[in-house]
């Protein structure tokens, strides 16, 4: 066979193979979350940006 041709079966060998891993859990909800308890958005902070700073006078000496 080609490498196309093997290329092209090979999504129907691994359907028939399948997958070693487990199938995902449903996600639930926690236990301490009674329903209809309004859920709060997280606080946001304001951004603190640096400013850039300048490059210091270099002193020359007089002699």
């Amino acid at each position: 066979m080609t490498p196309g041709r093997v290329a092209q079966s090979m999504g129907g060998v691994l359907a028939v193979i399948g997958t070693p891993s487990h199938p995902p859990k449903p996600r639930g909800k926690s236990p301490e979350w009674s329903t209809g308890q309004p859920r709060r958005r997280k606080i946001r902070c304001p951004i603190v940006k640096k400013g850039t700073t300048r490059p210091k006078k270099q002193h020359s000496k007089l002699a």
